[in-house]
């Protein structure tokens, strides 16, 4: 169903792909596991092994399109899903362009689909960043999310202050693992999310690119190109109300304007339906009607920084600028954002500002149309896309197929060379290729390195 989707975008105009997994396959589970029961193929695709790879992009050329992957604790595994199903279309690796998230820090703060402890998951980061320098060099290794961070909660500075700063951690990781800043900076990407305060909102993202262009000049980046601040947008989900459903076009509207403003290069435009389920096909085509309208008909895409210069979004740049360099000091202070998650700081600040926004919904002090003002009696919405919960049985049956089909001996010995790499100081993504492409699954490479590296728990 997803290949379908895929390709009636891409036959409507889309350039990209965005791939978003389900539960499961975010934290390293088969979909015959028991944890997944009731989760398989909710909040995205589920991917258990090469085999769902390859439908999943069946007549899609990888070289001609790009594909965004939002994926963490599990990135190391699907991108080599991804490098595997490329080398089977005799791809040139070196074309291959897209972007797997692969921040796992935000996973800690504010979302929660970890699996191994800070440390050990950092070294997988860092692996991803080593191997696609080398072999994948048009690649987005990272895409710092602010994204779920503000989903959980957070104000605008917050997102700002945390994403940036988990940014800068990162960096400084792959500057110890001996990569040049002016090359490696080049390939993160950012992911922010678009509120419905439209001014706010652009002076925010104006104020994080004057920020990390600092952040990557302090840590001695010469070249302009890995001082630039280059991010994704995604307008807000949990700003969107169940309640009058068609609201959330407005809303989605102005939030894809004020990205647009405030400078993004690339877009999400959510589903109107997004409180409701996965976007329906009407859902997802007006998403991208949007982007569209905005792009060809508003004239706004024609300007750089059309914004600047006004007194009043210049003054609120330089406020959110100010309130974020407070945060990013105090945890530089701390040792960084893996020390500060550690130490519960960011949770704790996330859940005070959610608590507060809460409040003044319920007060009544901030008005949600539809919400807690000009509210009406409504019908039961009709049309929800629902999945199916039969849908565990059918990967089920596909898992039970895949594990007699193939030649077990070479995935245990892929599954072996793993381990060894994985208690070494190598870099592992040559042997999760290998294994994925003997057809090992998800959930088995993930217990591999659970073995090795235990599991994270709060």
């Amino acid at each position: 169903e997803s290949n379908k989707r895929y390709h009636y975008l891409l036959n409507q105009g889309t350039t990209g792909l965005s791939v978003a997994f389900d539960l499961p396959t975010q934290i390293g589970y088969d979909s015959d596991h028991e944890m997944a029961d009731g989760e398989v193929g909710k909040a995205g695709v589920a991917i258990d092994s090469l085999k769902d790879m390859e439908t999943l992009f069946n007549g899609i050329p990888l070289q001609h399109i790009t594909t965004s992957m939002t994926i963490n604790a599990t990135a190391y595994i699907l991108l080599a899903m991804y490098v595997a199903l490329a080398k089977r279309q005799n791809a040139d690796l070196k074309k291959i362009s897209g972007t797997v998230q692969n921040d796992i820090l935000k996973e800690y703060a504010a979302r929660g689909t970890y699996i191994y402890p800070p440390k050990p998951s950092m070294r997988l980061i860092t692996d991803i960043f080593e191997y696609c320098s080398k072999e994948l060099p048009a690649w987005n290794t990272i895409s710092v999310s602010g994204y779920h961070i503000r989903e959980a909660g957070s104000t605008a500075v917050q997102e700002v202050a945390f994403t940036l700063s988990n940014g800068k951690s990162y960096l400084k990781a792959a500057m110890e693992r001996g990569l040049d800043i002016n090359v490696f900076a080049r390939r993160i990407s950012f992911f922010f999310n678009a509120h419905n305060n439209l001014f706010e909102e652009v002076a925010k993202f104006r104020a994080a690119r004057r920020m990390w262009s600092k952040i990557t000049t302090d840590l001695g980046a010469t070249d302009p190109r890995a001082q630039m601040l280059r991010f994704h947008t995604q307008t807000g989900g949990s700003t969107l109300t169940a309640q009058q459903p068609m609201n959330n076009i407005v809303r989605v509207t102005i939030q894809a304007l004020a990205a647009v403003l405030g400078g993004t290069q690339s877009l999400h435009t959510n589903g109107f339906d997004e409180a409701l389920s996965l976007p329906t096909e009407t859902a997802a085509g007006l998403a991208l009607r949007t982007q569209q309208l905005i792009a060809h008909e508003s004239g706004v895409a024609k300007t750089v920084d059309p914004l600047g210069g006004s007194f009043f979004v210049e003054q609120l740049t330089d406020q959110v600028e100010a309130e974020a360099w407070k945060y990013i000091e105090k945890i530089d202070a701390m040792g960084g954002s893996v020390q500060a998650i550690e130490e519960g700081f960011m949770q704790e600040e996330i859940a005070r500002a959610a608590y507060a926004y809460q409040q003044q919904i319920e007060d009544g002090s901030k008005i949600i149309v539809g919400l807690n003002k000009f509210t009406m009696e409504e019908k039961k919405p009709s049309g929800i896309f629902k999945v199916d919960d039969a849908i565990r049985k059918v990967q089920i049956g596909k898992l039970k197929e895949l594990r007699e089909s193939r030649n077990n001996e070479m995935v245990a010995a892929a599954l072996k060379q793993l381990e060894q790499k994985s208690r070494s100081e190598e870099i592992v993504i040559p042997s999760v290729i290998e294994a994925v492409e003997q057809y090992a699954t998800l959930g088995e490479i993930a217990n591999v390195l659970r073995s090795v590296y235990g599991e994270y728990a709060v």
